[in-house]
């Protein structure tokens, strides 16, 4: 790695992302003098020639970049120097090539860097030359007739379309995001009257105050870490998506207010940083670069390289299961979850130091997924190559081939992501990179290589006798030295440790390249890192001594929310890799009787992670008798993904770009990630975010909890994607014991999800439905149900209905559905007869008729003839609560 080449690219990267700092600062109308505005906008603003021969300028949110920088460069990193590559010295008189000048000049650049950050812009926006020359001479109003202040950011989900055949209309869009940072609620678009108005002053007033929180989120920066620019940028993009991720930022006409301003802003310093690169590590002739980019003569030629890396068997890697797995079974699958998240980062940073890009270089990492944006030359593709070696071996040497990390890379031009109508355009390279994705996940370890890595198990058995003949007895595979009271593998010692920190209150990462001293630290390295878990800032000093001698590479927070609607911010580059686990608290005492064979002697402490046992009874109600309690012991697990993703990515936008995609990635990942944590902390206590990320999810939880937050989900999705009716997630919900492996967990939440994917109602529409109890149903079926549900629950407690009596109706319901037998019709009768017999004794013959009539009708009529086979779901769930 070369720290001059990074730390060079990381000021190109810095200058792009702030090439829209003004719209911003002019929204929010920070003091300015009319003098120096004025001359500001001769320096950057477009020019607009009017009829009468006079001329006024355009995008003034140029001309604040440049005045925007004063109000914020006493909290960055130092924009002067004598070395400031590859931008001139403000210390030098009359520079021209200035980091500013070239962040603010985008709309009419003149200099080769300039014309670096116009072009990486204009990419970012998919924009064809005659386009661009139309926004370039717009003003600052939409179509709807509100101005630059006044409008709201649309949502993106809302725009979807996969079935209809004309795009939605700017006029009949109801929906914006809320000019707020971002929280979990702030994440939600609300109904357009909410948020936006015609008021310009009411308007500025909410840019003034995001501005000020702004402005204070630089200053929790560590001054130490301003130092080393690619590790302070790291932080400064998180702080900036938490202010910007609602800021609209096209706002003129023919244009729709559907990409943030901090997706806009990411996407292109990640092409200006490739772009520059690309022209720099090759010598080319600047000159002679810049009047290409101007003339648009190299908009075919391939200067880009888009990098992709996969983690492939997730589901092995989480769910692998030894001989000692069910008693660690909740720590373990958290930090398996957490490790997955843990060797994507690294891999990510692997890649980002090797090329010496920045970490805005990379688009999206989410899932075990991520995109780089590099320069297209020899010597990274080369690199390439080589950092997938490396990353195979570890994995076959930690994870014997159950689970690998592939990447996949794409050369691409600036005309790749111009999207034209009948041409090869931005559709087309997303299918490409689907493809190459697709191709590299055939090709695990690349073992038909030529010169491939040594096969897994050539001397897997001379490896286990060296460790003593012992096995893991967590992960089942690889040798196990003697650690505690069973053998363990290193990696499988580090998941355990990162389960226990997790539940400890750890929530900061910071990744080094040399092991520190005093701090939680995981055994293995990743791919040359070392990854230490801390607490708060007085336990790590922030490490100003590790940023001084470049030791530190990242420092990560990942606490969960505060509450609802706080500020995603602390002072450090956020990643929401960790979901929610349940801990007992000072209101969590044991209840004579309720945790029953999982109930210790003495309660538990303050902190202590709650095993499944625990959580497999915290639905259990108690009874008048006391120390008696009811209710199934049964965990829940749910799992879940979002329909269609890949059809919603390819052809769900109007006209796709690449900060619509980046932001569409972003946005469906942070319900996931976010939101779903957030939900479990604060209405579900005791549910198990296993993972949540991407467009899927895996938790585990107390059995009904689980059904009833399955349903509470889907409506918040619902609200998420603005309501879409294309938008959905399928989900299965499956009950278990809590003692039950942890690959059979996996296989019944993945078989259960799979029936709620085969489901098709009446109307032949498949999909969008949830399976329970071995039943696929719509959700609009399972909300019905869950009421169906409680009117039986009221009719037992009625009629005094037994649980064999209960349980007889689960042959009716079965005998119900099952239309291939004669019989089928029977039940109603069968009903009616077994209801007049149950209600027979100490009762006279009108309430015994009454209450007859009335079991037919919630039964019968508004139970198994409405609802048909799935009326066993709430049948299912009355026995369970009831179950002594």
């Amino acid at each position: 790695m070369s720290e001059l080449r990074l730390e060079a690219s990381s000021r190109v990267a810095l200058a792009a992302f702030l090439h829209d700092l003004g719209k911003f600062a002019e929204r929010a109308r920070i003091p300015i003098d009319a003098e120096s505005l004025e001359i500001h906008k001769q320096l950057y603003c477009a020019r607009k020639e009017l009829k009468s021969g006079l001329f006024h300028y355009t995008h003034i949110h140029a001309a604040y970049t440049a005045l925007a920088f004063n109000e914020i460069e006493k909290d960055l990193p130092a924009l002067k120097g004598t070395d400031f590559s590859p931008f001139g010295s403000s210390l030098k008189p009359d520079v021209v090539d200035s980091l500013v000048n070239a962040a603010a000049c985008h709309h009419r650049p003149d200099t080769f860097l300039q014309w670096i950050i116009a072009t990486a812009d204009r990419v970012a926006s998919g924009f064809e030359r005659e386009a661009f020359e139309r926004y370039n001479d717009s003003d600052d109003i939409t179509d709807t007739g509100l101005n630059h202040y006044q409008t709201r950011q649309l949502s993106l989900f809302e725009s979807i379309r996969l079935t209809a055949s004309a795009p939605l209309s700017l006029g009949n869009y109801q929906y914006r995001l809320p000019l707020k940072p971002m929280s979990p609620e702030g994440l939600f678009p609300v109904a357009r009257k909410q948020c936006e108005g015609a008021d310009n002053k009411a308007a500025q007033a909410e840019y003034a105050d995001l501005w000020q929180d702004f402005l204070q989120a630089l200053t929790q920066i560590a001054p130490s870490h301003r130092t080393r620019l690619s590790l302070w940028l790291d932080h400064f993009d998180s702080a900036w998506q938490t202010f910007t991720h609602a800021i609209p930022s096209a706002t003129v006409k023919a244009t729709k207010p559907d990409v943030s301003l901090y997706d806009h802003s990411h996407t292109t310093a990640a092409l200006a940083t490739a772009l520059w690169r690309y022209h720099a590590d090759q010598n080319h002739d600047l000159t002679k670069a810049r009047d290409a980019m101007r003339l648009r003569n190299d908009w075919d030629e391939h200067k880009l390289l888009l990098i992709q890396g996969d983690f492939f068997g997730v589901q092995s890697f989480i769910f692998a299961n030894g001989s000692d797995t069910r008693k660690r079974a909740a720590k373990l699958l958290r930090g398996r979850s957490l490790y997955v998240s843990l060797i994507t980062e690294c891999a990510a940073l692997k890649i980002l130091e090797a090329l010496d890009l920045p970490s805005t270089s990379q688009v999206t990492n989410a899932a075990g997924k991520f995109l780089i944006v590099a320069p297209n030359t020899p010597e990274n593709l080369e690199k390439l190559s080589i950092i997938q070696t490396e990353i195979d071996e570890w994995f076959l040497n930690q994870s014997f081939g159950q689970s690998g990390l592939g990447l996949a890379w794409t050369s691409a031009c600036c005309n790749d992501f111009v999207e034209k109508q009948g041409q090869s355009g931005f559709s087309a390279l997303m299918k490409r990179l689907f493809a190459e994705l697709e191709t590299r996940k055939y090709q695990a370890f690349n073992l038909c290589a030529d010169n491939p890595a040594a096969p897994v198990f050539t001397n897997y058995l001379d490896t286990i006798a060296n460790a003593g003949g012992k096995v893991c007895a967590i992960t089942g595979w690889g040798p196990g030295s003697e650690s505690g009271d069973v053998p363990l593998s290193p990696l499988a010692a580090d998941q355990i440790q990162i389960g226990e920190m997790i539940a400890g209150k750890r929530e900061r990462l910071a990744i080094t390249k040399s092991r520190l001293k005093g701090v939680g630290s995981l055994r293995l390295a990743l791919f040359g890192y070392h990854l230490h878990l801390t607490s708060h800032e007085d336990a790590s000093g922030m490490f100003g001594a590790e940023v001084a001698s470049g030791n530190l590479r990242r420092l990560f927070d990942f606490a969960l929310p505060k509450d609802g609607k706080s500020a995603l911010w602390n002072g450090y580059a956020r990643r929401a890799i960790n979901g929610y686990v349940p801990t007992f608290n000072q209101a969590d005492v044991y209840a004579e009787g309720r945790y029953g064979k999982h109930e210790d002697k003495s309660p538990p402490e303050v902190g202590e992670l709650k095993e499944f046992g625990h959580i497999a009874c915290e639905d259990r109600k108690p009874l008048d008798r006391e120390g008696e309690w009811v209710g199934v012991e049964g965990i829940g697990i749910l799992k879940g993904d979002v329909d269609d993703l890949g059809a919603i990515f390819q052809k769900g936008l109007e006209k796709p770009t690449f900060a619509k995609m980046a932001a569409l990635s972003r946005q469906m990942n942070a319900f996931f990630s976010t939101w779903l944590p957030w939900v479990c902390r604060s209405r579900y206590p005791n549910t198990y975010t296993v993972f949540a990320g991407g467009d899927d999810f895996f938790l585990i939880g107390p059995w009904h909890s689980i059904m009833q937050l399955s349903r509470e989900l889907r409506q918040d999705f619902a609200r998420y994607v603005a309501n879409n009716p294309e938008i959905n997630f399928s989900a299965g919900v499956v009950v278990a014991k809590p003692g039950s492996p942890v690959p059979t967990l996996a296989r019944m939440g993945e078989e259960a999800l799979e029936q709620a994917k085969s489901y098709q109602d009446k109307q032949g529409q498949r999909k969008n439905a949830i399976s329970c109890f071995g039943q696929a149903v719509s959700w609009a079926d399972f909300w019905a149900l869950a009421d169906a549900s409680d009117q039986l629950e009221k009719l037992i407690e009625r009629a005094q209905l037994s649980t064999g009596f209960v349980y007889s109706l689960l042959d009716l319901t079965r005998l119900a559905g099952d239309k291939t037998k004669p019989e089928s019709g029977m039940w109603r009768s069968r009903l009616n007869y077994r209801a007049w017999r149950h209600l027979e004794k100490s009762r006279d013959a009108a309430s015994r008729r009454a209450l007859c009539d009335d079991i037919v009708t919630v039964i019968g009529a508004n139970g198994i003839q409405k609802f048909d086979h799935a009326y066993l779901i709430a049948l299912t769930t009355q026995l369970y609560l009831n179950r002594d």
